[in-house]
């Protein structure tokens, strides 16, 4: 079941979405709620959680104004599987039905990794004193039996009546001082031998007639379990040793089924596919015809039984669509909504129309997010001691310049801040640390933003910063 304590309330969604993303407050809150259905949907009465099925998202509006960001932060606050395909590349070599599927098997390798990951963290203290082991083996061997007693020596009186230590006590003794050595990093240099396990390859390239990709993997799958393991010898530091070692012995300690039958789970019940750029496989007349368009509507009607609900046959089991929250997202400058064949509109009832935006939503794009480029680049330069500053005015600035060249132009929404700051930094990116030495402060101001950038708003010839 779906963990309460993983999800948020449609309130507390919308500001951590905030956090990230500036406006679109129509956008947030049906993403909000339909992720909050997730949760209300696996608290419902067993015979009614068949029966509620996900209100699938259909985000239109101009390339750069958030649609993809939204869709990945929420998965990100879910902690759910999340994959994004775009929909013209099934139309790329005509379209073939299992293609589409493949969105789904994408997905559920996505929750595999993140429940072999949850598992890998359940067992990573098992598994650290497991590899400890086996660097103090490569470092002491262990003593297997213990040698005789030595009888004390004639005249040894202050030790008379004390048994001389075995080899197995004083090797046991020098791995445990060894093993906090180890613990403490102060062996992390030295060199050691040891085996590394190598997947044995099946050296299966042919695919039979009629046999679909899932077959394929699974044969090779097969066949690479019935070959022996072969192990390479390695030598390697013991820092380096840990990390090879802690993930071979996590593998060891996790229960493979269990895994796939929870990232399974997981998918059907929390997965998020976003597919982009819907509106290129819309037919701008909505009759479909000849040619492309025939293919374009040949993937909607393949799209349609997965957004339905359908059994997919993936490699780790079968997977079943009915639960999968889908949101589709389109620009629609050419083709409308009502375009697409009138079955898959029905499957997205929701429907959120993104806005432009404005000076003021650029102004807040750069300063206000937690990912916000000024604070990403001041990061960057951080790592060079070099300070890097931007004041109020010099944010209006490059706001102004970026809503300018997009009105001039082409409207790319935010991705126009990334050509504007890039420009604007490019030299003292350049510079440090050749010329602009350590513990250097460069304050961005309103001037040196218009001495910079001022020629991409008087230059019409602006092709060259067309992202």
């Amino acid at each position: 079941m779906i963990d309460s304590t993983q999800y948020l309330t449609p309130a507390q969604i919308v500001a951590e979405l905030d956090k990230y993303i500036i406006g679109q407050h129509d956008a947030k809150r049906n993403v909000a709620i339909a992720l909050r259905n997730r949760w209300r949907r696996m608290h419902a009465t067993p015979e009614m959680q068949k029966e509620i099925v996900p209100n699938n998202i259909l985000m239109i509006g101009a390339t750069g104004v958030g649609k993809t960001e939204i869709a990945r932060r929420l998965a990100s606050i879910a902690d759910a599987p999340f994959v994004k395909v775009e929909a013209s590349k099934f139309t790329e070599v005509g379209y073939v039905g299992r293609d589409v599927e493949s969105m789904v098997r994408d997905l559920v390798e996505q929750a595999v990794n993140m429940v072999r990951i949850k598992k890998k963290e359940e067992v990573k203290v098992q598994a650290a004193q497991a590899v400890e082991d086996i660097i103090l083996d490569a470092l002491i061997p262990p003593v297997s039996q213990p040698a005789p007693r030595v009888a004390p020596s004639v005249g040894f009186l202050e030790n008379e009546n004390k048994e001389p230590e075995t080899d197995q006590e004083l090797n046991e003794r020098t791995r445990e001082k060894f093993r906090l050595m180890i613990r403490n990093g102060e062996l992390d240099e030295r060199k050691i031998e040891i085996k590394v396990s190598q997947t044995a390859n099946p050296g299966i390239g042919v695919m039979a007639p009629g046999m679909d990709d899932v077959s394929m993997m699974n044969i090779q799958e097969m066949i690479g379990g019935m070959l022996p393991k072969k192990q390479k010898k390695r030598k390697v530091s013991i820092a380096e040793a840990r990390k090879i070692l802690l993930d071979e012995e996590a593998a060891k300690l996790i229960d493979m089924d269990e895994v796939k039958e929870e990232a399974i789970k997981k998918a059907q019940d929390s997965g998020v596919i976003f597919i982009d750029e819907i509106d290129k496989v819309a037919s701008a007349s909505g009759k479909g015809g000849s040619g492309p368009d025939v293919s374009r509507e040949g993937v909607q009607r393949d799209l349609l039984p997965i957004v339905e609900g359908s059994s997919v046959n993936t490699k780790y089991g079968v997977i079943n669509t009915d639960h999968i929250l889908f949101i589709a997202a389109g620009a629609f400058h050419v083709a409308k909504p009502s375009d697409l064949i009138p079955e898959l509109q029905g499957r997205f009832p929701i429907r959120v129309e993104l806005q432009s935006l404005t000076k003021e939503d650029f102004y807040q794009i750069l300063k206000f997010p937690k990912n916000a480029l000024t604070k990403q680049y001041e990061a960057l330069l951080a790592s060079e001691n070099v300070t890097l500053s931007f004041n109020d005015e010099s944010l209006e600035k490059l706001a102004e310049i970026a809503f300018e060249v997009n009105s001039e132009v082409e409207n790319i929404g935010a991705r126009r801040l990334h050509t504007v700051m890039s420009r604007l930094l490019n030299d003292i990116l350049f510079d440090v640390p050749d010329k602009i030495g350590a513990n250097a402060h460069i304050a961005v101001t309103k001037e040196m933003v218009e001495e910079r950038l001022n020629d991409m708003v008087k230059n019409r010839d602006l092709s060259q910063y067309i992202l």
